[in-house]
């Protein structure tokens, strides 16, 4: 398989993964109220990643593959992170916020640091980096802010 095509498939195997298990763990949540509530939440953890997507194409030609994929397997293993709480909550073994968040905050620093080796590994300006990380920022307050009521 060519090298363009297997990133190709692997973006799309990472990032359809990681939508499932972000879903399975926004559903088996006792944080979300409301059907609305879990589509907001939804919206603005894929928003990102969808700008990071939609960049990487228009910015990064030759290059757009190889960083898609790579940015797919960085939100993969962050959302693989939150599995222990969607398994956990499904059997009913705790489900509680302290995991819930706890499992929040290591996927989301693994991501931040996973982020940077893909930048650096494919010799991306750092700018990259720090635009996810304002965007990641932004809808980490918008989470708190507009899903959660907390700010």
């Amino acid at each position: 398989m060519k090298t363009i095509q297997k990133n190709q498939l692997l973006f799309l195997v990472y990032f359809f993964l990681s939508s499932l298990f972000t879903w399975w763990f926004i559903i088996l949540s006792p944080m979300y109220i409301s059907t609305n509530q879990m589509l907001f939440s939804t919206f603005i953890a894929g928003g990102k990643w969808a700008l990071q997507i939609i960049l990487g194409f228009i910015l990064l030609k030759e290059k757009s593959w190889e960083f898609l994929k790579g940015i797919g397997k960085v939100c993969f293993i962050g959302s693989s992170i939150l599995l222990p709480f969607v398994l956990s909550s499904f059997f009913e073994i705790n489900n509680n916020s302290n995991f819930f968040f706890s499992s929040l905050i290591v996927a989301v620093l693994v991501m931040i640091i996973k982020y940077f080796q893909v930048i650096k590994h494919l010799k991306i300006n750092i700018n990259w980096w720090f635009f996810w990380m304002f965007c990641l920022i932004i809808a980490i307050t918008m989470q708190l802010t507009f899903v959660f009521h907390f700010l």
